[in-house]
């Protein structure tokens, strides 16, 4: 407690206190009582003794405080006006108590008692002050309380409860057993209502309820009725013995609260005494006593939170200055006094705020039961930082309480060097502040921490300044162990909240170090796609394999980006990297590419790829790497043998007796009677066919082609050893050769298998094929026939030539005629249409018309008509073309000209023929 305290127990010394509604008495060892607000500040002292102040009392309206003394007095003084009594009883007086009713009766009344053994009653009467000595005889008064009209008093021999209304001693409750005597350690009685008395006497504590009638006076005040014959109502409702010494006792609702005092080794004392009777020994302890008290060895003061079954609620240990030399009886405990309704019920009114004052020599030392934020302050004091925040976040504190816990847990995690839980935790704690966020990104930074802070940094409400997200990410590029983060944290980060250019900085010194990891060149090519440099981006990501990589290059066309990646992309997906590149071979050469995907054997199966590369190549264009075609040889034998044959037969561009050596070493014999052939070594072709192969029908397809009768002879010369190969050879025979010949070259006796089913297929396929020709034949002179008789039919029809205005005329009608023939229904009528001729009214070759006087016109089959002049002008011109046309024509025309004259024919015809 502060205010004034400090200053008056720094020359003196507390020895009793008393505390009422509005005030608190302070009692000294040099006799002076003070009177202190609850701020501990001085509001007035009386300087009522010559000696220690042994007791203090408050009437319950707190406008007089009674004092009792070492010096055998006793002083009332008015705490408002200059009244004061004294009483002098020439013996130390221990204990006082006013009536609770002083102020508001005339009778005036107290108790005090002392050394002297006498309990005295003093009241006011007609002639002055009187003393009534309630009880006497068994030793000092020690203790004194009075409530409504019961008065209670603690003697050496234990403790009376006295009825001042009917002058009625109630009840004795005897002092417990094995309890040190008074002047080491003084009982201590307070009452918790008007029928329960709590006791605390050594290590024992007794609850009396104390039954009876109670009435109200006319003047107020209580009447109890208790006769004689009702003392045993008096119950002791609980009973239990402590471990430790009582320097005091209050009530605490349904619990009490004991001012606890553990025992030193001084306190030995008496077992000692009770077992070694030589006064020497006893001496001799009594000297080791006072040396360990002058030492001091006692343990600090405790308050104690227990039921009336003795269960400890809680304890704490008080901070009492020089509490190892203490006593228990130099402690003492007052509590504020209940007030309105509540005073008869034990308990505070709602709003009041429980009170206790524990005194010892220098200190008054408040109690009171822990608020929240003295719990959460407890928490912080003993490092549970965690039960603390949860306390916060439960809303039992201020809302800015948050923010001193939080910082103070922080600061706790990050001395303890827990960084990982102390970011973890920064969300929660910090919010919504951006200040506080960026103080904590920069602590961290300068702790070298910030990658373990930077996933919880946020994006948004609040959003930090940019400088604080580019530390963070730096701190993450620099960190190996952090480049999995830094990929996360780019993609997750809006790109608008930071700059990447620094970011950029400080990882493109790392390209091609032994600290530059697949993560971090993936977030490197993140940094460089925000920044708009996709060709950088597109050869990370090619070096990294990304599954989106051609996505990304049809995205960006990034076509040219690929020159440099071609092994990536077909290691990556061979079949997209393929068709990319083909349709970009213009971009890229062949060339280039085939030396790339050559140049990278250790990483991949380069040549799987060259010949996926190369086929899709020649089926595209098969002249576009005519240069590889020999390498393409191999590579088909080795992937793809079922193309090599096709491939063979489309390519111009390979040495064939590479090829060659390849399909021996490869056992492809198809392929190789094709090159074989190709080289002109038809018969050892054959006899791979006939030898290897043994397919008498590809033989005879490879002899046909060869058009080469000796190659005949050869094919019959080998197969005439095998049967089975003379009967296939005379089924596939008919038409190239004559059967009969080979059978005449077939030895006798050679049997052949099913030789008589194949001659009679032979036969019939023989006359089905004359029966064919002859058929062919008769429809071939038919067709002859018809079309000569319609040629003669149009070579005699008469052709109209016709005037200007006929032609024009004739024009619209064949362009009806023709817009009429175009629909479906008179398809059929187009020939008769055809049929019709009709010379046009003007020559074809000065585009006069024909109509002119004294000149001839010639017209010809065709329907062209000529000027005679104008055909004879351009005789020389053609006249070599017709002769060569017609030199073994010996025919006439109908007009009797010969076909070699100039006329013989038309010569827009003729020009269009040649």
């Amino acid at each position: 407690m502060g205010g004034s305290i400090p200053s008056l127990l720094s020359t003196d010394a507390s020895s009793s206190i008393a505390v009422a509604e509005r005030m608190i008495a302070l009692g000294t060892h040099d006799g002076t009582v003070h009177i202190l607000d609850f701020l501990g500040n001085q509001v007035k002292e009386f300087h009522a003794h010559s000696a220690s102040v042994n007791g203090l009392s408050f009437d319950t309206e707190g406008e007089y405080i009674g004092s009792c003394s070492d010096d055998g007095s006793v002083v009332i003084n008015s705490l408002f006006t200059d009244e004061n009594f004294k009483f002098e009883y020439h013996r130390p007086m221990k204990a006082i108590a006013l009536d609770p009713d002083y102020s508001k009766k005339q009778s005036r009344r107290f108790v005090a008692g002392g050394l002297a053994g006498h309990l005295y009653l003093n009241a006011k009467k007609w002639l002055g002050y009187r003393d009534q000595v309630l009880h006497s005889g068994e030793g000092p008064i020690h203790a004194v309380t009075w409530r409504t009209s019961l008065i209670a008093w603690a003697n050496d021999a234990g403790v009376k409860v006295y009825d001042a209304s009917n002058d009625q001693r109630i009840t004795f409750i005897e002092r417990p057993r094995g309890t040190p005597r008074p002047e080491i350690l003084l009982p201590h009685l307070v009452w918790q209502d008007d029928t329960l008395l709590v006791i605390g006497w050594g290590t024992h504590v007794k609850i009396a309820s104390i039954k009876g009638n109670q009435t109200r006076g006319t003047n107020g005040s209580y009447r109890r009725s208790v006769s004689m014959s009702s003392l045993n109502q008096v119950d002791i409702v609980a009973s239990f013995q402590t471990s430790y010494y009582i320097s005091g006792i209050a009530p605490f609702g349904d619990s009490l609260v004991v001012l606890a005092y553990i025992p030193g080794e001084e306190d030995g004392e008496k077992d000692f005494s009770s077992t070694v009777p030589s006064r020497q020994v006893r001496g001799f302890l009594r000297l080791y006593a006072n040396l360990v008290r002058f030492l001091g060895n006692a343990q600090r003061p405790e308050v104690r939170i227990v039921t009336w079954n003795n269960d400890e609620l809680a304890t704490d240990a008080l901070p009492v200055h020089g509490f190892e030399h203490y006593k228990a009886k130099d402690y003492t405990l007052a509590h504020a006094p209940f007030s309105g309704s509540s005073y008869a019920g034990g308990q505070w009114a709602a709003g009041d705020e429980p009170l206790y004052y524990v005194v010892s020599p220098k200190d008054v030392v408040i109690a009171k039961p822990r608020d929240t934020e003295d719990h959460i302050a407890w928490l912080l004091q003993h490092g549970w930082h965690e039960k603390a925040l949860a306390a916060v976040e439960a809303g039992q504190g201020r809302t800015d309480l948050l923010d001193e816990v939080g910082t103070r847990y922080l600061d706790h995690l990050i001395v303890e060097r827990k960084y990982a839980e102390a970011a973890s935790l920064c969300p929660k704690l910090l919010r919504g502040s951006s200040s506080a966020w960026e103080r904590w990104v920069f602590h961290f930074a300068h702790l070298r921490q910030l990658p373990v802070l930077a996933p919880y940094m946020p994006t948004e409400n609040p959003k930090l300044r940019d400088t604080a997200y580019e530390v963070a990410l730096v701190a993450l590029a620099t960190n190996p162990s952090y480049h999995k983060d830094l990929l996360q944290t780019v993609k997750s980060w809006p790109s608008t909240i930071y700059s990447p250019l620094p970011v950029i900085s400080a990882i493109e010194p790392q390209l091609n170090t032994s600290s530059m990891t697949d993560a971090l060149k993936e977030a490197l090519a993140e940094l460089y796609v925000i920044t708009g440099q996709h060709e950088k981006a597109f050869a990370l990501y090619a070096d990294l394999m990304k599954p989106d990589l051609f996505d990304f290059i049809e995205k960006h066309n990034l076509h040219e980006a690929i020159r440099e990646k071609v092994v990536q992309l077909m290691m990556l997906d061979s079949k997209r990297a393929v068709t990319l590149l083909i349709q970009n071979k213009d971009l890229i050469t062949p060339s280039e590419v085939v030396s790339q995907i050559l140049g990278a054997k250790n990483k991949c199966d380069s040549r799987y790829f060259l010949h996926l590369y190369l086929h899709a190549l020649f089926e595209v264009s098969p002249h576009a790497g005519r240069d590889f075609h020999d390498m393409q040889v191999e590579l088909y034998a080795e992937y793809d043998p079922k193309m090599l044959l096709t491939f063979l037969r489309s390519s111009q561009h390979y040495r064939l007796d590479k090829a060659y050596d390849i399909c021996i070493k490869r056992e492809l014999l198809r392929e190789q009677v094709f090159i074989l052939g190709r080289m002109g070594n038809s018969k050892q072709a054959l006899a791979v066919i006939i030898n290897k192969l043994g397919d008498i029908e590809e033989a005879v397809e490879f002899v046909t082609m060869q058009h080469d009768d000796d190659l005949w002879e050869e094919l019959i010369k080998q197969c005439l050893n095998k049967p089975e190969m003379v009967g296939v050879l005379l089924e596939h025979t008919v038409g190239n050769l004559d059967p009969l010949y080979i059978v005449n070259l077939v030895p006798n006796g050679l049997e052949i298998p099913r030789l008589r089913d194949r001659l009679v297929k032979i036969i019939t396929d023989y006359r089905t094929e004359t029966s064919l020709r002859h058929g062919c034949n008769d429809i071939l002179k038919a067709d002859i026939v018809n079309l000569l008789v319609k040629y003669y039919n149009e070579a005699r029809r008469a052709i109209c030539l016709a005037s200007e205005e006929q032609d024009t005329r004739s024009k619209k009608d064949n362009k009806h005629i023709f817009l009429e023939n175009s629909r479906p229904s008179n398809i059929g009528k187009i020939a008769e249409v055809k049929s019709k001729t009709r010379g046009g009214a003007r020559c074809c070759i000065c585009f006069d018309p024909l109509s002119i006087q004294n000149i001839s016109v010639i017209v010809f089959f065709c329907c062209h008509a000529y000027h005679s002049t104008c055909l004879m002008e351009s005789a020389p011109v053609n006249n070599k073309a017709a002769n060569d046309d017609d030199d073994d024509d010996d025919d006439e025309d109908d007009d009797g000209t010969h076909s070699g004259t100039p006329w013989s024919r038309c010569i827009l015809c003729t020009t269009a023929a040649s």
